[in-house]
């Protein structure tokens, strides 16, 4: 079965403003790279359909759908924490981005790819239950893992997030959950502030929520000893049916947004981890969804890097 790659070049309609880090031209450094790469040749390209609003009020209450909505209809304004910079056509690219996450569901449960990477944009996991922030409107990885288990069945997800920032979003929304496993590693302390050691989850979901919180200049090392060594048991343990990573690439040693310095090959190591687990775990299920990348190069060297592991699955 193929790699899916999922992308929509209205994708670039959500519009941010000059000199904003989540621009529309990191959709374009992401898939001008693919493009010119050996990996073109040999991933399915899915082109999404916007996702129905029922389904993103599987994880919002449709208050705060409705809200989004009307602040982006309004024109150009930030929404609530003031950092996610929004323009008329945002609310309609967030329901694509939705739709892209539906379709590599879709794809996997219908046994048509293997597994896919989403190369979507807004991005999710600071998106909590009614508040969009840290560039994000709605959360994707999470519509992901309740689409997932509404529409297929799915009892268990496991959520790896490799962002240098922390889910914050993804966290609050299942940590009360034992059918959701969420796992981060992320620079701390920075924003949004959360993800320290301590939290573990809540009631039936305590336990199901892991966090290694990072020093400022950690690099491979440190990442590669946490995939090799501490991932593994966690997720065997687990026993998910579906893995979704929340593959953001601002980790990287040249992003600007942050202060580690993980390495293009590491972002490949650690795909190829998840891919073994997957394998043994849940028939190579992964669902891949982009959330940050600020440095362009880093960005599209990481996601080829991450395709090319995505891919050797087949093999």
């Amino acid at each position: 079965m193929a790699t899916g790659i999922i992308y929509s070049d209205r994708y670039m309609d959500h519009i941010t403003g000059f000199y904003h880090p989540e621009s529309p031209a990191r959709m374009s450094a992401v898939m001008d790279n693919l493009r010119n790469s050996t990996v073109w040749t040999s991933v399915q390209k899915i082109d999404p359909s916007s996702a129905e609003t029922e389904i993103i009020q599987l994880v919002h209450p449709e208050s705060h759908v409705s809200r989004v909505k009307d602040i982006c209809l309004s024109g150009i304004s930030p929404l609530d924490g003031g950092d996610t910079t929004v323009c008329a056509d945002s609310y309609s690219v967030a329901l694509l981005a939705a739709g892209g996450i539906v379709a590599g569901v879709d794809g996997i449960f219908s046994e048509e790819i293997l597994n896919a990477f989403c190369v979507i944009r807004p991005p999710g996991h600071h998106a909590e239950l009614t508040q969009s922030t840290g560039f994000c409107l709605f959360n994707n990885a999470a519509i992901a893992a309740r689409y997932a288990q509404h529409q297929y069945g799915v009892e268990k997800v496991f959520i790896l997030d490799w962002d240098v920032h922390h889910g914050n979003g993804t966290q609050h929304l299942f940590e009360d959950d034992a059918t959701v496993f969420y796992l981060s590693l992320h620079q701390f302390p920075f924003y949004p502030g959360t993800g320290d050691s301590s939290e573990k989850g809540h009631a039936d979901g305590l336990g199901t929520t892991c966090n290694f919180p990072l020093s400022a200049g950690s690099g491979d090392e440190s990442y590669l000893d946490i995939f090799e060594n501490s991932i593994p048991e966690i997720v065997a343990s687990f026993s998910p049916d579906l893995i979704l990573i929340s593959a953001g690439f601002d980790a990287h040693a040249r992003d600007p947004l942050a202060n580690m310095y993980v390495s293009t090959d590491a972002f490949r190591s650690m795909t190829e981890v998840v891919v073994r687990l997957a394998d043994e775990v849940c028939h190579g299920r992964i669902l891949s969804i982009l959330e940050g990348g600020y440095d362009l190069a880093a960005l599209a060297e990481s996601s080829e890097a991450h395709v090319r592991a995505l891919l050797a699955a087949r093999d």
